[in-house]
């Protein structure tokens, strides 16, 4: 299945992301640390070019400690220095700033053998929607200033922002690509929240979510909502179709004649799942069996 999605506005804020790339000399990248992978643009190496890159995986309380590192020594790897924060309680921001002067040490000792004052930082954050750029840029800048919210699609221009390290930053929509071949990428953007519900119907996250849970966090899943029996292959449908009726049944989700409202237990398990409360959960790792499952 081919996922398709590509609004006007983001198609322009590529254009426009590309018109500005002479006034900055760094590029942020922000991914979701639970999904590197999938929330990584492919655009972005043709959109940057050869610019200085700074990675920074956000919402990492969110995400498995122990893959996340794993992360930190792929995009080592890659060539790319990485860091992990989490923007909404401030865990680690201040590494962004440090992490980005000592990218660019080498054009600030020019300047100053120059006899130049060097002036701040301008740095140019890039990444899917709902990923964290505006909470991100309001950390750095010690005040609300960005526009944030829960869903994608929040920040509909640019703007130059003044943060408290000596950094100007400058804010960008959300950019996703025109289409997913991967449908897993399409699964697992839509179940952290980075594309809208309207796109892939919320019956069919909450499956695949609970399938990946039950592969990979099992323990966690059965914790939270109070599960007795496992799966015995979650590669079976009804396998999990009955673990998505049990969580409907502890959670009051019942119509008329005690059938399960799936459509609500969806939406429930999606909740929990992206507000932390399942746990610190990573669905894909860079080495084999990282995550869970080998290879992904």
């Amino acid at each position: 299945m081919t996922i398709q999605w590509f609004p006007g506005h983001m198609t322009r804020a590529k254009r426009q992301i590309q018109e500005k790339l002479k006034l900055i000399d760094i590029a942020i990248e922000l991914l979701d640390a639970r999904i590197p992978l999938s929330s990584r643009n492919p655009m972005v190496d043709e959109i940057l070019g050869g610019k200085p890159r700074l990675i920074v995986l956000n919402k990492s309380d969110l995400a498995d400690p122990r893959v996340t590192e794993q992360w930190i020594d792929y995009f080592k790897y890659e060539g790319h220095e990485t860091v992990a924060v989490d923007s909404s309680t401030g865990t680690r921001v201040g590494d962004i700033p440090v992490k980005a002067k000592e990218i660019l040490q080498e054009k600030i000792d020019r300047q100053l053998a120059k006899g130049m004052n060097p002036r701040a930082v301008r740095g140019l954050i890039v990444g899917i929607p709902n990923v964290g750029k505006s909470t991100l840029i309001n950390r750095l800048a010690g005040r609300n200033i960005a526009i944030t919210g829960d869903k994608p699609g929040v920040t509909k221009g640019q703007q130059w922002i003044k943060t408290t390290f000596d950094m100007d930053l400058l804010d960008t929509p959300g950019i996703l690509w025109p289409k997913f071949e991967d449908e897993l990428v399409g699964y697992r953007l839509a179940m952290t929240g980075a594309i809208r519900e309207q796109i892939l119907n919320v019956e069919d996250i909450a499956f695949f979510a609970v399938r990946e849970l039950a592969e990979r966090y099992w323990p966690a899943l059965q914790e939270r909502f109070k599960l007795d029996k496992a799966p015995t292959d979650p590669s079976e449908s009804d396998e999990i179709v009955r673990i998505m009726e049990d969580i409907g049944r502890r959670r009051g989700c019942l119509v008329s004649g005690g059938q399960v409202d799936l459509e609500k237990a969806s939406g429930i398990i999606l909740r929990e799942l992206r507000s932390g409360n399942l746990g610190r959960i990573t669905l894909e790792a860079p080495f084999p069996a990282a995550a869970g499952r080998p290879g992904e």
